[in-house]
C-alpha cells in the first residue's frame, strides 16, 4: 500500500509540474518541443513492448498494451501537427500560385 500512495504521489505532482510548464512555453517554441516529445513518447514505446512483453502477470501484459496504444497515439498525432505548423511557413510554389 506504501508503494501505491508513493506512486500516485509521484504521478499527482508530475501532472501538475507538466501542466505548469506546457502552459508557460511560448508559440515559437512549439515545434521543437513537439519533437522532443515524440521523442520522449518513442522511449514510452520501447518500455510499453518491454512491459506488453513480459509474462509476469496479465495486467502488466494489459497495461502495457494500453501504454503502446496511447503513446502511438502521441507520435502520430505529434508529427501530424509538426508537419501542419511547418507546413505554414513554406514558400508557395509556381503551380500554387
Amino acid at each position: 500500500m506504501d508503494t501505491f500512495i508513493a506512486g500516485l504521489t509521484i504521478f499527482v505532482l508530475a501532472l501538475f509540474a507538466g501542466f505548469e510548464i506546457i502552459t508557460k512555453v511560448p508559440p515559437t517554441l512549439h515545434t521543437p518541443l513537439m519533437s522532443g516529445a515524440n521523442a520522449i513518447s518513442g522511449i514510452t514505446i520501447v518500455g510499453a513492448l518491454l512491459a506488453a512483453g513480459s509474462e509476469r502477470d496479465a495486467i502488466s501484459s494489459w497495461l502495457g498494451l494500453a501504454a503502446i496504444l496511447f503513446a502511438t497515439v502521441n507520435v502520430v498525432g505529434g508529427f501530424l501537427v509538426t508537419h501542419r505548423m511547418l507546413s505554414m511557413f513554406r514558400r508557395p510554389s509556381r503551380k500554387d500560385s
